[in-house]
């Protein structure tokens, strides 16, 4: 029993060391532009791109001193330098395709339309870009400032870390997703760590999206599942959850890459939801706060799943995030990425409050939400 709680308490540890000591929002009604369009979400993204090209640039400038003072590590040694380095070269190649993609659209004399053909060509246009092009996007450009760089440093965090806790940060191989698979201007919808009790905020969230024609993948923990077939519930399962996915987050939510009963907890969980959610189960696994172990690609083979990780994170768990902080969050990371996983958590109320928002924001702007039995058959 004391070796049981003492994982369960490193385990928890070690999440809660992977945290940020802030958490970036920003601020959309400094954009001065409605994005309702194709072109104007073009234009938005370039500018979000530069914007983070922007502070990533900055960011190689320091040494492992300054970035351990500034990301607030206790250590940075040569492993986490690899880390970050392969991070950085990764999203400078994202950048340099998501910007190229976003000039399509572009119109003579329209802001953000510097060409850049490479990563290197982007670089120098990021780096140019000390104050707004026009008068116009001033608010924007300051606010921009701080926005990506809070967020740059969650990202830098998480890579410095992954060495010794795996996140989202990164893959183990093309066996897990990650949402970075999806074609540009797609996106896919995921709730982690229900369900709540009847009538709680599972399914308020599931009348929101059914009320905005939506589907998302819901990955639940099996023990919660289990509790509420324990009340009697079993059976309705499948109607709860009707036109959505279920796919499994373990049995209960403690990290998977140290936990000795990590398989027993993959194998029970997605038991439980394919014999209670039907034609709606997805093989699926979400590992719990993105932790699994570096060896395990081979076992989740055998079972026939696949790890679904995440590219774009809510933090809709954070209680420093307001709605309203959610939803201009996920704009401007939409507009950064142009595709990608959302995390959202549906034991939280905060994601039924910013959807519709975000769906307003985003009307005509060509987006499209991929399917969850859709997503199922990528990668």
């Amino acid at each position: 029993m004391l070796l049981l709680v003492f994982a369960v308490l490193s385990a928890s540890a070690v999440a809660h060391a992977a945290g940020p000591s802030q958490v970036a929002s920003a601020d959309r009604a400094t954009w001065p532009d409605p994005i309702d369009s194709p072109t104007a979400f073009d234009r938005a993204s370039r500018a979000e791109i530069l914007a983070f090209a922007h502070e990533l640039a900055l960011s190689e400038s320091l040494d492992d001193t300054d970035l351990t003072a500034r990301l607030r590590l206790k250590q940075f040694g040569l492993a986490s330098r690899a880390s970050v380095d392969k991070l950085r070269a990764r999203y400078w190649q994202r950048l340099a395709a998501n910007y190229r993609l976003a000039s399509r659209s572009c119109r003579e004399r329209e802001a953000f339309c510097e060409p850049a053909a490479d990563a290197e060509a982007l670089r120098k246009r990021a780096l140019a870009l000390q104050t707004a092009p026009q008068p116009a996007y001033a608010a924007w450009r300051a606010d921009a400032a701080r926005f990506h760089r809070i967020y740059l440093d969650e990202l830098l965090r998480l890579a410095a870390l992954f060495p010794r806790v795996s996140s989202e940060i990164d893959t183990y191989g093309d066996g897990e997703l990650d949402g970075s698979e999806l074609p540009d201007r797609r996106f896919l919808l995921t709730f982690d760590d229900g369900p709540s009790a009847a009538g709680g905020s599972t399914d308020k969230l599931l009348a929101t999206l059914r009320e905005h024609k939506l589907d998302a993948t819901f990955f639940v923990l099996g023990l919660s599942l289990q509790r509420q077939a324990d009340a009697g519930a079993a059976g309705r399962t499948a109607q709860r959850y009707a036109g959505m996915c279920l796919a499994s987050h373990g049995w209960e939510h403690q990290s998977h890459s140290r936990w000795p009963q990590w398989q027993d907890s993959v194998t029970r969980s997605s038991a439980l939801i394919k014999a209670q959610a039907g034609s709606a189960y997805v093989p699926l696994f979400r590992p719990p706060y993105g932790q699994r172990r570096a060896d395990s690609g081979e076992f989740f083979r055998q079972q026939g799943l696949r790890v679904a990780l995440w590219s774009i994170d809510s933090q809709d768990w954070n209680a420093k995030m307001t709605p309203a902080d959610i939803q201009g969050r996920l704009l401007s990371l939409m507009l950064l990425w142009r595709h990608g996983t959302i995390l959202f958590h549906d034991i939280h109320d905060k994601a039924r409050i910013a959807l519709p928002w975000l769906l307003r924001q985003t009307r005509g702007a060509g987006l499209e939400w991929i399917g969850c039995q859709e997503y199922r058959g990528r990668g």
